[in-house]
């Protein structure tokens, strides 16, 4: 194989830069889900399930995405129109889903659910599909175009950008808040400092993702087949190679299962952190359990805010990362903090302290963006990196899927308090560190 040419640090910057935007609009989801179905109305136990719905779409829609972006060379490129289709649905969505409570919806409940809670959640079930289509290219391009030298230092940009879009989702609401956009609204309606950040942040997705999409040029099918050392005939959309999803993955890597294991465990954790630490903290540290009440949507603010500590504690410790003489033991420290941090918030009463739990559950989340893409990218070779990249996803959504499904039940178990769940996040994160141990850093035979 010839020498793979090298990119510049702006090549992979430009790479990976529509990541910030699809970013902003996942952390204005993940920090504000709960909040707005809480306030449409939703019970605590009901949180979880409508956490079931963006990881079942993520499992269902990346595993497509890869396998069919393999498969397509057309003069947009390969993986840029499944990107640009996906950041237009996303961004539509989110003009339309934080006004769910505005609009005249009957209250008359449907399976429990009334008029805007079911608006809220078929525009979930959009928003996390397109977000998911616009996500995944950007994790397939760096496996497409990027040398394995190289791989870590763009995965680390990809991660610098991930982290620093969600740190301005996160601080979106109480940024138009601080700004004198309303924090409260009537009973059933989303806040203005809610809608007017999913409406920034639609905007700033759009901007980003166009900018990738105009100044990345994606390989032919030959100069793919020559940068990856694939036989040249199998290069045109690789008509003599179409494996089908099952049969990659019984044949899969065993660093895909192993890897997989600890996704579970540590996805589940997080799960129960973006559906909890709302209701916990504003139990904690503002003593409000109504809705509707300003120290709840105080709290709703105030989860930003933290979310937004866990991103520098991310980016912080991304920077250690590479310090550690190997990437297991990066990985099972990074959990371990993270535990730490997830169980401390349980216990916390001082909002300001609260800065040091999230930012110890960072560096479990920077481990996360990071360790395990890099692991099985190593260990793959590049004819089917998209639909293995795709199918790992599958890692990532299950566990979510199955903390969602169980979590109300847990929390009944819990007693109703879920500050406890945090508690169950943390010894969850303990586990995943504990899974480590069964991973191999080693490629793939050819």
């Amino acid at each position: 194989m010839s020498s793979k040419r090298q990119l510049s640090f702006w090549d992979m910057w430009n790479l990976s830069f529509g990541f910030f935007g699809v970013q902003i609009a996942y952390a204005l989801q993940s920090a504000n889900i709960s909040r707005i179905f809480a306030t449409l109305g939703a019970d605590p136990h009901q949180l979880s399930f409508f956490w079931i719905l963006p990881p079942l779409m993520g499992m269902i829609v990346q595993p497509l995405i890869g396998k069919y972006s393999d498969r397509t060379w057309c003069g947009m490129g390969r993986r840029k129109p499944y990107l640009l289709v996906g950041a237009i649905v996303a961004v539509l969505v989110m003009i339309f889903l934080p006004n769910a409570g505005s609009l005249s919806f009957s209250s008359r409940l449907i399976l429990g659910l009334n008029g805007a809670m079911w608006f809220g959640l078929f525009s979930l079930i959009f928003l996390d599909t397109s977000i998911n289509v616009a996500m995944q290219p950007f994790k397939m391009m760096v496996g497409d175009m990027v040398s394995e030298e190289q791989k870590a230092q763009a995965y680390s940009i990809q991660s610098l950008l991930c982290n620093a879009g969600s740190l301005v989702g996160y601080l979106f609401p109480i940024f138009f808040t601080w700004i004198g956009i309303a924090n409260t609204a009537p009973k059933g309606q989303i806040p203005q400092s809610v809608i007017w950040s999913f409406w920034c942040g639609a905007a700033i997705l759009i901007i980003c993702v166009l900018y990738t999409f105009l100044k990345v040029k994606e390989m032919n099918p030959q100069e793919y087949a020559e940068f990856h050392g694939i036989d040249p005939a199998a290069a045109s959309v690789q008509e003599a190679k179409k494996e089908g999803l099952i049969s990659l993955l019984l044949h899969a890597p065993k660093t895909f299962w192993t890897v997989g294991l600890v996704q579970f465990f540590c996805w589940a954790a997080f799960m129960y952190m973006w559906t909890y630490s709302n209701g916990t903290i504003a139990a904690n540290c503002w003593n409000a359990t109504d809705t509707a009440s300003e120290g709840y949507q105080a709290a709703g603010n105030w989860v930003g805010v933290v979310f937004a500590i866990q991103a520098v504690g991310s980016i912080l410790w991304a920077i250690v990362i590479p310090k550690f003489k190997s990437l297991k033991l990066a990985y099972i420290v990074s959990l371990l903090l993270g535990a730490v941090g997830f169980i401390s918030v349980a216990f916390v009463h001082n909002q300001y302290v609260l800065f040091l739990s999230y930012f110890l559950i960072g560096a479990a989340w920077a481990a996360m963006l990071a360790l395990p893409f890099t692991l099985l990218t190593n260990s793959l070779h590049g004819e089917h990196m998209g639909s293995y990249l795709g199918l790992f996803n599958c890692t990532i959504c299950l566990p979510q899927i199955v903390a969602a499904a169980v979590g109300g039940l847990v929390l009944k178990l819990c007693g109703g308090v879920q500050g406890n769940m945090m508690i169950i996040a943390g010894v969850l994160l303990i586990l995943g560190a504990v899974s480590v141990r069964l991973v191999e850093e080693k490629r793939q035979n050819s």
